[in-house]
């Protein structure tokens, strides 16, 4: 493939968050630009003035520069483009490849119901296509509104190769004549989304394959123009581990919702990069490293499985590659206010190998610096069978700040022994954090506390 040519763009709706699917796209998109050395352009397409909302065009933004995939050209927007838009709907007018359809909603849904109850596929009855003058004129006079539609050849056979899916092939009788631009003068999808890739040079397309039955009618289209068709391909849906659409049940699906609870933005790429695109890279990788890796013989054609448990997998990976002052950063949050910077550092030694989300250390923050403490029921079992003794001496080994060396040498225990019952009566419970870093980070005299909470015969 030559990288001279190769123009991407990722070009959503703004009528709701940025979810993991389009997010999947976008990223698929940019890394075909980068490897290729191409371009990747962001458009708005909001021309369905009811259904958009400002507040997503900028939480666009902001998802996108978090997930790293900058842009080379845009946002370009839709709306801000009827005047263009209005010069190619004369040119079809005046090649009559379009008519002014005047059927409404109702008589669309019973004329679709009917064809459904006969087993044959809906699509547009034709009503409209050979009205003459004169009717046109009377349904004009009783100011009845008009949407345009474009009027599909007959007869006809569309072959095309699709990116993914491989050789395709469409009957033009089965399509029916669909619309172009609305009834309030706006342009309909099939008509904005083609003409835009085709003016702004887009010469591939990956986009979900619930597309894909709208790729003939967009060739025909941008045929009848006399415009250049994109390649177009079309990756398989994301799908939860329980075979469903992805949806809320699946947990958080939108990269609003992720960022909100700690992920980072690269194990959340790592994870996309994954769904319906295979790699023998298994490491966690940089975006630079996906662009190289990234094959479009290697997207897939069968379903995409999200798996929470493969997110967590990225997202330990990620964690594990903090730095001290980056790690600080990210825990944030939960880390209290009045720790000085050695007791801090401790803390986050101790409990970042154990937490996968910022909200992970919370409990770990309550248990190292809280004054109240619950234990789990084997806890309290190990803490109690060590006996007062074990507790008493190794109370009375901590002077200014515990430590571990003293505490086993004034318990005289190794191994098992030693750490099971020191581990419950601090913490309540028998696994976690290291306890080196975990004593470093508790005061001591929580630590002498705790201690000597077991140090008392237990009636």
């Amino acid at each position: 493939m030559s990288s001279s040519f190769v123009v991407t763009r990722f070009a959503p709706s703004p009528s709701g968050e940025l979810h993991l699917g389009n997010a999947r796209t976008a990223l698929f998109n940019w890394l075909l630009a980068r490897v290729n050395g191409g371009r990747f352009v962001l458009r708005i397409e909001d021309t369905d003035l009811e259904r958009t909302q400002e507040r997503y065009v900028a939480a666009l933004g902001v998802d996108l520069a978090w997930l790293g995939l900058a842009w080379d050209e845009g946002p370009f927007r839709q709306s801000q483009r009827g005047a263009l838009y209005a010069q190619y709907f004369e040119q079809l007018e005046r090649r009559q490849l379009v008519y002014p359809c005047f059927c409404t909603p109702l008589e669309l849904d019973i004329s679709r119901r009917s064809q459904l109850a006969a087993g044959r596929p809906p699509r547009y009855a034709g009503t409209c296509r050979e009205l003459s003058p004169a009717q046109l004129a009377l349904r004009r006079a009783e100011g009845r509104g008009s949407s345009l539609r474009f009027r599909v050849p007959l007869g006809e056979r569309m072959l095309f190769d699709d990116l993914v899916h491989g050789p395709q092939s469409f009957l033009s009788d089965d399509i029916g004549d669909f619309i172009v631009r609305r009834e309030d003068g706006t342009a309909a999808f099939f008509f904005s989304n083609a003409l835009d890739d085709a003016l702004m040079r887009v010469s591939h397309v990956l986009r979900g394959e619930d597309h894909l039955s709208n790729t003939p009618r967009q060739r025909l289209l941008l045929e009848a123009l006399g415009l250049p068709v994109p390649h177009y391909g079309h990756v398989s849906l994301l799908i939860g581990a329980d075979g469903a659409p992805l949806s809320k049940r699946h947990g958080a699906t939108t990269l609003r919702e992720l960022r909100a609870a700690g992920y980072s933005a690269q194990a959340v790429a790592n994870q996309l990069f994954r769904l319906g695109h295979s790699s023998a890279r298994n490491e966690l990788l940089s975006l630079t490293q996906m662009a190289e890796a990234f094959e479009l013989s290697h997207l897939q054609r069968s379903p995409a499985h999200f798996d929470a448990v493969q997110l967590a997998h990225w997202q330990r990976e990620w964690v594990h590659t903090l730095s001290p002052e980056q790690a600080r950063a990210w825990l944030a949050p939960v880390l209290p206010g009045e720790l000085d910077a050695a007791r801090t550092a401790a803390f986050i030694r101790a409990v970042l190998p154990n937490v996968l989300l910022p909200e992970d250390a919370r409990i770990w923050q309550q248990i190292i610096f809280g004054t109240a403490l619950s234990y789990d029921e084997t806890a309290l079992r190990a803490a109690e069978e060590a006996g007062p003794e074990f507790f008493s001496a190794a109370a009375n080994a901590v002077q200014g700040e515990a430590n571990l060396s003293a505490l086993r040498g004034a318990t005289g225990r190794k191994g098992a022994a030693f750490f099971m019952p020191l581990r419950a009566a601090l913490t309540g419970r028998l696994h976690g954090p290291e306890l080196a870093p975990l004593l470093a980070a508790m005061p001591a005299e929580r630590v002498r506390e705790r201690l000597l909470h077991f140090a008392q015969p237990r009636s």
